[in-house]
């Protein structure tokens, strides 16, 4: 479909026709097509992310960082194709990122020192936080392979499995007691060992 670059972006356009103008555009019509296609797919993506969160609050940033990925990427999308697809397909990969963050929040939370767990990065924060993250989680699963198996595998069990003291007893064929005991030994050897880090 041929574009007229001086058009002005309009609701009337269609969405490969809305890609072409942002891309190809004069300067002054590229914000308002993009606008337009915000404004046309914002509450069919914020459904979708509900649906895979469960987190209304949550779905509102993720479809602000589906829409800057999408804008940063537009160049490569296949106007042959469909742009709710392909929003579509970028909001998942945020929700997988974001039950990805949020699984690695919840593990290191249950593992770390309760001390330790108010240093877990926030998600929204920046590459440099992420990488110090990604440090903290390699050296606390190095110490959690530290540790004696009596110690590792309640902590393991109960954080990280989700079973309860007396699952983990029944498991492990000891008590719940013994269970609750070796997490507290566990925890309190994964704060020595972060405290010579």
């Amino acid at each position: 479909m041929n574009v007229d670059p001086d058009a002005p972006a309009s609701d009337a356009l269609d969405d490969a026709a809305l890609v072409a103008l942002h891309l190809r555009g004069l300067p002054a019509a590229r914000q308002p097509a993009f606008a337009v296609l915000m404004r046309r797919h914002k509450q069919s993506l914020y459904r979708l992310i509900v649906a895979q969160t469960g987190e209304p609050d949550e779905a509102l940033d993720l479809v602000q960082e589906s829409f800057v990925s999408a804008h940063a990427a537009l160049a490569r999308y296949d106007p042959a194709r469909s742009l709710r697809a392909w929003l579509a397909r970028i909001a998942i990969n945020k929700c997988r990122d974001w039950h990805r963050r949020r699984q690695v929040r919840r593990f290191l939370t249950r593992v770390l020192p309760i001390e330790a767990a108010e240093r877990v990065v926030d998600p929204a924060a920046d590459a440099e936080a992420w990488a110090i993250d990604r440090d903290d989680l390699a050296r606390t699963l190095a110490g959690i392979a530290r540790l004696p198996a009596a110690l590792r595998e309640p902590l393991l069990l109960c954080g990280v499995d989700d079973l309860s003291h007396a699952e983990a007893a029944e498991a492990l064929g000891i008590t719940a007691k013994a269970v609750e005991l070796r997490i507290r030994r566990a925890r309190a050897a994964l704060a020595i060992d972060e405290g010579r880090a």
